[in-house]
């Protein structure tokens, strides 16, 4: 076992070969509490309207140092596509397929690895270090980390600093360090009007004027210029639907949606009552209103000690200084920045979620020793 937890690569495959598609029962963190646990962690499972939650801790002093992820994974998608099987673990010329090797069984094992490996070297941190491992970031995210965080938190738990495992890498493994996220969020504007005859249009009322016209407002809408770290904010009409097929009718309704990311500028909350005001109207006998939700709020980790001991760590083993960005979708970093600060780092995100999802091997054991060499630092300065 001793063996197993020392080689990322090992302990991905285990781990991958668990088919874990969301919603599921989490056999990967069956063996990833076995794993830790044969380190010395103390595991406790969660498990939340069908999700199944893990979080472990070795050491009870502070500061806690954890890491963050998901062993869920999305559906394989066309299965006639895949060259191998997606649940595998196959390496083939060096790099690995499967499902959620780089989003993000991968990084799990590499941090995994390098506990055991920083352990074997200098015993027992002066602090603790944690997992934070749901099985719902894939799906609709009710019942993972948003609720896995206040159990662990009325549990007594305490956590200092976070890094989340997700995919960031670009075009090199740890090229890209996540100190922020944009916020998000998603709406449905519906215009409902009177359907009628298209020649007699003073007996209805068209809903698609007035639609079109609140759109151009949001258009015409302005958010900000950016803020520290982050790119301006950014409005996306992504569709516009009538489901008319008839040239001669005008319809009863139509709806619209579309999609904010936006930066600390603004909170969610906010930007919804600045919507429904700008927009929430009846006139010309058509009424418009509008659904939204806030999928996640923005928020900034400011440079300091946490990016500082990971920039440092990427570039001792790479000889490359990773940039920190803010770019991207939203992550369940953005519930852990409620508790401590937390940035994200994983292997390269070109293959997530497609088909023939791979990763070379060697980048998993970069990660590895990127991770070892964080926990090392981070301990020595606690």
């Amino acid at each position: 076992m001793t063996d197993f937890l020392h080689d990322p690569i090992a302990l991905a495959q285990a781990l991958i070969r668990q088919p874990t598609v969301n919603p599921c029962h989490d056999g990967a963190q069956d063996v990833l509490a076995d794993a830790l646990e044969s380190l010395g962690f103390r595991t406790k499972r969660y498990h939340f309207d069908g999700v199944d939650n893990l979080y472990a801790r070795l050491g009870g002093a502070s500061p806690n140092f954890c890491f963050a992820g998901h062993t869920d994974v999305v559906p394989i998608g066309d299965a006639a596509g895949w060259t191998v099987d997606p649940f595998g673990a196959e390496i083939r010329n060096g790099v690995m397929y499967g499902r959620g090797t780089s989003d993000m069984k991968g990084a799990i094992a590499a941090f995994v690895a390098a506990a055991a490996r920083y352990l074997a070297d200098h015993g027992a941190p002066q602090g603790s270090i944690s997992l934070l491992i749901t099985g719902d970031e894939e799906g609709p995210g009710l019942h993972g980390t948003r609720r896995l965080l206040p159990a662990i938190i009325a549990d007594g738990e305490v956590i200092d600093h976070c890094i989340v495992g997700e995919p960031t890498s670009e075009d090199v493994i740890a090229d890209i360090v996540k100190n922020g996220r944009r916020g998000s969020l998603n709406a449905v504007i519906k215009a409902v009007g009177k359907q009628g005859h298209a020649a007699y249009p003073e007996k209805s009322a068209n809903p698609m004027p007035v639609l079109l016209d609140a759109l151009q407002k949001l258009r015409d809408m302005k958010l900000d210029n950016g803020s520290p770290g982050f790119q301006p904010s950014n409005l996306e009409i992504t569709t516009i639907d009538v489901g008319n097929a008839a040239h001669n009718v005008i319809p009863a309704q139509a709806t619209a949606k579309f999609n904010i990311r936006f930066n600390p500028n603004h909170t969610g909350d906010q930007l919804m009552a600045r919507i429904t005001d700008l927009i929430s109207t009846t006139e010309r006998g058509v009424t418009v209103t509008v659904d939204q939700r806030v999928t996640g709020e923005a928020f900034y980790t400011q440079p300091g000690k946490l990016t500082d001991i990971i920039v440092s760590a990427v570039k001792a083993e790479t000889g490359r200084e990773p940039a920190l960005t803010t770019g991207g979708g939203t992550s369940d970093a953005r519930y852990i920045k409620d508790v401590c600060p937390v940035a994200e780092l994983g292997v390269r995100n070109e293959m997530a979620h497609k088909v023939d999802e791979c990763i070379p091997v060697d980048e998993i054991e970069t990660l590895c020793r990127i991770y070892y060499r964080l926990l090392a630092s981070y301990f020595a300065a606690a």
